[in-house]
Order: C-alpha cells, then sequence, then structure tokens
C-alpha cells in the first residue's frame, strides 16, 4: 500500500509521513483489539472508536484491491502503447475517495438491525399438524462493545414480532467474556416463541470461557442443545429439532459436532431440523436423513467477490439455500457480524423467517 499507493504521490514528504504513520496504524486493528482486551476477537474500545477502526482498516483493504486494479489497468496501456504510463495523483486519490466511501457504507450495513428475510420450505413428510410452522433464525450476534445492548434489544423486539413458532440462534452469540458481555446478552432473556427459543454454540464461544457462556446462556432462558435434540409435538405430529456442538470444540479441550449422539432417541420417521455453526459437514447430516439444516458461520461472506473465497474454505457453501443430497441447507448471512471486520457489500445481515410445508418424501409418489 505504502509502496504503491503512496510514494508516488507528488505530496511533501512530511505528508507522505503523516500518511503512512495513519496507514500503519489503522492497519494494526487487530493488534489494538489484543491490547484492549487479550483477544484479537474482542474490541473494548468505545463503539465510536470501533466503527471508526472498522472504516480505516476496510478502507486500506478496498483501497488495496482498487489500487491493483489501477496498477493492472496502466500496465495494459502500457502495453498497448509500448510505453511507460504514469498513473496521475488524481486517480490515486479518487481510489482512495471510493475506498473511503465503500468502506462507510460497509460499515453502515454491517451495524443496521437486519430485517426479517422470509423463506419458504418444502420437508418431505411433515405432519399436517406442521404445515406453515413457522421458525426464525438469528445467528452470528456476535454481541460486543460494537453490538451492544441496545441493538440487541431492537434485534429481540423485531425477532418477538416476527410471530415465529419457534426461534433458533445458530451460534456465536458472543465476543468476549461473561463478564464482559454481561448487560450486552441480557435482552436475549426476553426472546419469546410459543415453542421456546433453542440454541446451538458456535466457534466464538469457546474462545471465551465455554462453560460459563453455556451456563449463562442457560441462565437467560436459552435452551442449548449440544449434541441433543428436543421433539415438538403438535398433535399426533412430531418435528425433530436436533443440535451439534461446533467443529472447532475438540481444540478447547470440549466434545466436538456428534450427530449420532444428537439423533440418539429421536422417533423414527420424524422429520430432522439441524442446527450446526458451521455448514461444511452438510453432506453428513444429508446422508443421515436430515430434512433442514440451519448454519451460519460464514457472515455470507461479507463482501461480494470475497465470499467466494469464504466459500472455499466451507465445503462451497457460503450464503442462501442449498439442496445437499436431498436436504435443505440454509447458512445465514448472521444477523451480527464480527467487530473485527464489520463490513457488508452485496451480503446483507438477515434475521430469516422459515415457513415449512409438506412435500412427498423420495419414496412416494409424486
Amino acid at each position: 500500500m505504502i509502496a504503491r499507493w503512496l510514494v508516488p504521490l507528488g505530496l511533501p514528504l512530511w505528508g507522505k509521513g503523516a500518511l503512512a504513520m495513519l496507514l500503519l496504524l489503522a492497519s494494526q486493528f487487530h493488534f489494538w483489539n489484543r491490547l484492549s482486551s487479550g483477544s484479537v476477537f474482542a474490541p473494548e474500545f468505545p463503539r465510536g472508536v470501533v466503527l471508526l477502526l472498522n472504516w480505516a482498516f476496510g478502507a486500506i483493504l478496498l483501497l488495496a484491491v482498487l489500487q491493483i486494479l489501477v496498477d493492472l489497468g496502466a500496465l495494459t496501456a502500457a502495453l498497448l502503447h509500448r510505453s511507460m504510463v504514469t498513473i496521475p495523483d488524481g486517480v490515486r486519490f479518487g481510489a482512495a475517495g471510493l475506498a473511503a466511501v465503500l468502506a462507510a457504507i460497509g460499515v453502515a450495513n454491517a451495524v443496521r438491525v437486519p430485517p426479517v428475510r422470509d423463506v419458504a420450505v418444502a420437508i418431505p413428510g411433515l405432519p399436517p399438524a406442521f404445515e406453515g410452522y413457522r421458525l426464525l433464525q438469528l445467528t452470528d450476534l456476535h454481541l460486543s462493545r460494537l453490538f451492544p445492548a441496545p441493538w440487541a434489544r431492537a434485534v429481540v423486539e423485531r425477532a418477538n414480532a416476527a410471530g415465529a413458532d419457534l426461534i433458533v440462534v445458530t451460534g456465536d452469540f458472543i465476543d468476549g467474556s461473561v463478564a464482559m458481555r454481561r448487560d450486552d446478552v441480557a435482552p436475549l432473556r426476553d426472546l419469546r416463541a410459543p415453542d421456546g427459543v433453542w440454541a446451538i454454540p458456535g466457534n466464538h464461544e469457546y474462545f471465551f470461557d465455554y462453560p460459563a457462556w453455556m451456563r449463562h446462556l442457560a441462565g437467560l432462558g436459552l435452551k442449548m442443545l449440544p449434541n441433543a435434540h428436543t421433539v415438538l409435538a403438535r398433535g399426533e405430529g412430531r418435528l425433530v429439532l436436533a443440535g451439534v456442538t461446533d467443529a472447532s470444540a475438540p481444540a478447547s479441550g470440549e466434545a466436538g459436532p456428534d450427530l449420532a449422539a444428537a439423533l440418539a432417541g429421536a422417533p423414527p420417521g420424524a422429520p430432522v431440523v439441524l442446527l450446526d455453526h458451521q455448514p461444511r459437514g452438510a453432506k453428513r447430516a444429508a446422508a443421515r436423513g436430515v430434512a433442514l439444516q440451519l448454519s451460519g458461520h460464514t457472515h455470507g461472506g461479507m463482501i461480494l467477490g470475497l465470499d467466494r473465497l469464504v466459500a472455499r474454505g466451507n465445503n462451497g457453501f457460503v450464503s442462501g439455500r442449498y439442496d445437499v443430497g436431498g436436504m435443505i441447507l440454509y447458512v445465514g448471512n448472521g444477523t451480527g457480524i464480527w467487530p473485527g471486520f464489520a463490513l457488508r457489500l452485496g451480503r446483507p445481515a438477515e434475521m430469516t423467517r422459515f415457513t415449512l410445508h409438506a412435500a412427498p418424501r423420495a419414496d412416494e409418489p409424486g
């Protein structure tokens, strides 16, 4: 960045030095996070500072991409004209201005309270009593200095107003310890749905004393499903809601995801809705006969284009609906986002309301 964008600018040496220092300071965002809290995942600065640092860090990354495009354009022009091409300062400043504006839009998109997105899902063998059943997914709240108690209260109000029969949270509730986040998670106590609020851990819960967080979340009235299931009943109809722990759990000395344990004792023939924070294991779930898997973790890839790279690290799953071996996988973009890279461009936040409908089983005539 300094070599390709800053050094060629026609600015006095002191101006370049000042800009270089600002770029270096902003580029060390995650180092400052670690100094503030002991963890790169939990910036403990005032919210305004966290917003500013996310904007500056995002602007640097976007400017790097734009500078590469400018350099490629200059190289192409040089090859076509068989002569050196000088990039005007106006082009460099224009790229910086565009990066700054895009970063500001990206941060604003990331921190808004997201709308409810409606998704209809056809479930083979869904009991008639569950026709039209509504389930609301929240995922990747990342409650933190960036997503504090007022934001959490607004999310809870919108979730409760969605009129779902059931609310689920598919992990990454927080960034920070229970002591840091006690007030920020308190609004989750007010989540309400007729069939309750059920949840699983995400990878970030394991970064901050997993047992303490599981106790605290349960104390807020959230019903946790770590490698477990519950059976929802409507008359004679049954629907299984199962959950697994996160794939990162063994690295923290905790039990890893175990779908067999989660489904042990489930009524045979009842459709299964699985909560799994990371989508990468969807094929295994499909092989076990799961009808619908709800995941998060990817934040939808955050930025259009970057989502293709995120997909590569998640077995191709990054955002929205997928048909995986006859199972429907839905990867939510996230209700919040990690405060260490809070930008969204083309991949909006969401809370997702699923309406279940019956579909014929694969072995039934159409």
